[in-house]
């Protein structure tokens, strides 16, 4: 069980101030996660082996291939702003 001094502190690493309902809320809340958490403990898991992805994913990464890039007219048609064929952006200093 978490106590309330615990949700205060950890509002107060979230630099969020916290309501006494709202800390009464997250005390239940959080409590219910980690008791979760500790059925989740029980289970025997000595024979699992461990996956990294849900489904069997092997290689998610394709191929490099060159393709044509895209013209500047094309490049030029979504900007939002344009000047002397280049887009055109808020001055950054």
């Amino acid at each position: 069980m978490i106590r309330k001094e615990e949700i205060e502190h950890i509002g107060w690493l979230a630099r969020i101030e916290l309501r006494e309902d709202e800390k009464e809320l997250f005390e239940k809340q959080l409590s219910s996660i980690l008791d979760y958490f500790a059925v989740l403990d029980e289970l025997d898991t000595e024979d699992v082996e461990p996956t990294y992805h849900v489904i069997g994913i092997t290689d998610v990464v394709r191929e490099d291939e060159p393709k044509e890039a895209l013209s500047q007219s094309e490049v030029l048609r979504n900007a939002p702003k344009k000047e002397k064929g280049y887009i055109k952006s808020p001055r950054m200093l």
